[in-house]
């Protein structure tokens, strides 16, 4: 009976006080809807870059690393001069048996799939312009089921290129760059002097320039020829597991079954990472300044509303009210403007992603990247009842250490 009473005295207070209780909910709502928009913001940056890690990085990559030779040094205790090598040169970073390693990975239980690459400085000729590239050797099946290129391409498809010897799928920005197109032969040419006349069977857009404008892909036995090495040269091996932010784990498991270093992308793109996590830390700060901010128009309402009914507290603790009834009277009174505030800070904050999800940026952004996620919405709400509930206790339990006698004195 008792509970029901605190409830209808803190509906009292809240209808009589429309004013305060509206604008203390606008400082919740405008709160909640930053925080919840920052953050969604946050999140869509993130996985954009992210889909852009990966439209041409694995989860994880195995290949041996360049060796520096160690210098030439005699014994500290031999009197005859130390003689330092000048030529410091690197070992070769062949693969031994790549064969036997990629069928050992792709046996293990958490690898999804994983392809053989050879990569090679490529320089694309027509005429006298020329273009410096990189291409890659691989099977294009396999690298189309790790990276999905075939949504990417803008002529012909990545089938045509399995088997033939001599095709090529180039990058949309050299065809524009040197007027190619389907069918066009182009003149390839790599580091080692080797050059062929390849014909272009596919072009693909990404819509990353560093991609377009460079990146191209051969069989794997083409590619061989333009690095003048055998049939059995692999540059390195990539492989994709079910969960990319695992794949350290799965990584430093792999370490231990092959000599060759065994990278994870989070390694691989450190910088890329640093900026996202960067970036994350100051929307979520600023976004919760915002909505603590917000909170302190609660404190200061209650804090008002304790001072004027100050009288009113007396006499219900008088008749039998405890400190605890109090308490709860005011708190229910935090929660009910907490609640209006962050159920219309959700409302207005889903309206903004809505609204800028829809916006065009063009490029390889394309839509504002920025889209509707549970989590955020059921953190955000919980994070702004949790924060007007402790503007609201401290007021409260003010209120609770009126005494009575003290105030009818007066």
């Amino acid at each position: 009976m008792k509970k029901s009473v605190n409830i209808d005295i803190a509906v009292t207070h809240i209808i009589t006080r429309k004013k305060q209780t509206a604008v203390a909910a606008l400082g919740v709502t405008i709160g909640v809807a930053i925080y919840l928009f920052m953050n969604s913001l946050s999140s869509g940056f993130t996985k954009f870059s992210r889909d852009e890690i990966f439209k041409n990085n694995a989860h994880i990559k195995i290949y041996k690393d360049n060796e520096i030779c160690e210098p030439i040094m005699a014994s500290a205790a031999d009197c005859t001069a130390i003689i330092i090598n000048p030529q410091i040169t690197t070992r070769s970073n062949k693969i031994i048996n790549p064969e036997a390693l990629l069928a050992s990975v792709k046996g293990l239980p958490f690898v999804v799939n994983a392809l053989a690459q050879v990569s090679f400085d490529a320089f694309y000729n027509r005429g006298k312009a020329q273009l410096r590239g990189n291409g890659s050797g691989v099977s294009m099946v396999e690298y189309d089921a790790m990276f999905y290129i075939g949504k990417y391409m803008v002529g012909g498809s990545v089938a045509a290129l399995q088997g033939n010897l001599n095709g090529i799928i180039i990058g949309s920005g050299i065809a524009d760059k040197l007027s190619l197109g389907m069918g066009d032969n182009i003149t390839v040419s790599s580091s080692y002097g080797v050059v062929k006349i390849m014909k272009i069977v596919g072009i693909f857009k990404t819509g990353s320039s560093l991609n377009d404008n460079s990146k191209s892909y051969v069989n794997v036995s083409a590619a061989q020829q333009f690095v003048l090495q055998g049939p059995s040269y692999i540059s390195a091996i990539f492989l994709n597991t079910p969960d990319p932010d695992q794949s350290g784990k799965f990584a430093a498991q792999l370490q231990q079954l092959t000599p060759y270093k065994v990278e994870d992308w989070k390694t691989t793109n450190a910088d890329v990472l640093a900026a996202d996590k960067t970036r994350g830390a100051m929307m979520t700060a600023i976004s919760f300044s915002i909505l603590l901010v917000a909170s302190f128009g609660i404190y200061n309402i209650l804090s008002a509303t304790i001072s004027q009914k100050i009288n009113d507290i007396a006499i219900l603790k008088a008749t039998g009210f405890s400190g605890k009834d109090v308490i709860r009277i005011f708190m229910y009174e935090a929660v009910m403007m907490g609640c209006i505030g962050t159920i219309a800070g959700l409302l207005f904050g889903g309206v903004l992603i809505g609204i800028m999800s829809k916006v065009y940026m063009g490029g390889p952004v394309g839509y504002f990247p920025i889209r509707f996620e549970l989590p955020l919405f059921m953190g955000s709400m919980l994070l702004g009842l949790l924060i007007t509930c402790c503007a609201g206790f401290f007021p409260a339990r003010k209120a609770a250490a009126v005494d009575p006698v003290e105030i009818f004195r007066k």
